[in-house]
């Protein structure tokens, strides 16, 4: 194996779009805050469908992919910005379905009913649970992890599998940075529980995404380029499937605006253990 390049600064998507025929996009941080979409991040999409290929956008949000759909529009997120959708939702809800009818120890908001719909899954509290489904906080986004402490404590004592649906340790919504699934799961490990992440950077999700492109790629594809916010996500899950990867600080680390940008990326992606191809303060065209 040849030698590895340092990470390059690219100013817009065009600068690299010829060397790639399809892009995995993260969604939040990326595309849109939580709360409105940015604007150039959806038109670089749209340039590189128009000049490219397809454009499959890949979240960590445990959440089915339709809702998603619906969930962008709300946002103002056109729906030609992108081929298809894949959701750490989707990739839990075929784990949870192999298991039904369960029945599962539940952690995760009121609003979480969608993603068990159709899947015959049974929940308890009691001693006759089978594994866990972890979702996110139950009181988000007003909620802490270490006061689940002591009861991942309990649970790892049973030996209980997590089904982890967000792997996502916090996302940004706005200003605010809100916990997500993934840190009960790091505290489930800390405790002795084993884990298994549906998302990124976990391989299940990628083998989905790669489901959609046509005709279909069963194996990672060097002329896929991945983007995203996450190293310990987006960066670490392109390099375990090769892919070629664009960090954008626009996200949950706030980069954005750092007059010295690519330096403190590279060191953010060190801190992770992770390396990418590129990087740029946010995504456009």
């Amino acid at each position: 194996m040849g030698e590895r390049l340092p990470t390059r600064l690219v100013r817009g998507l065009s600068e690299i779009a010829p060397h790639y025929d399809a892009v995995f996009c993260d969604i939040v941080g990326v595309v849109h805050n939580g709360l409105e979409p940015f604007v150039e991040a959806c038109e670089a999409l749209r340039c590189f469908r128009a000049e490219r290929g397809p454009v499959v956008l890949i979240s960590n949000a445990p959440v089915a992919s339709a809702h998603m759909e619906k969930q962008l529009l709300r946002l103002g997120v056109p729906a030609d910005t992108h081929d298809a959708i894949v959701s750490s939702g989707d990739a839990a809800r075929l784990e949870f379905k192999a298991r039904a009818p369960g029945p599962a120890w539940r952690i995760g908001p009121s609003f979480d009913a969608p993603l068990y719909e159709g899947l015959g899954l049974e929940f308890t509290t009691g001693p006759d649970a089978a594994f866990i489904a972890c979702v996110g906080l139950r009181n988000m986004p007003d909620d802490e992890p270490d006061a689940y402490r002591a009861e991942l404590g309990e649970l790892a004592g049973r030996g209980l599998e997590m089904i982890c649906a967000n792997p996502d340790t916090v996302y940004r919504r706005g200003e605010r940075l809100i916990w997500c699934a993934g840190a009960l799961a790091a505290i489930y490990e800390d405790l002795g529980g084993r884990v298994l992440r549906t998302g990124k950077p976990a391989r299940r999700i990628y083998r989905l995404a790669r489901s959609q492109l046509k005709p279909p790629v069963k194996r990672a594809a060097a002329r896929v380029l991945v983007v995203g916010d996450g190293p310990a996500t987006d960066m670490r899950g392109a390099m375990g499937e090769g892919m070629d990867s664009l960090f954008i600080g626009s996200g949950v680390h706030d980069l954005s605006d750092s007059e010295v940008f690519l330096a403190r990326a590279v060191e953010v992606l060190e801190d992770h253990g992770v390396h990418c191809a590129y990087a740029s303060p946010t995504l456009r065209w």
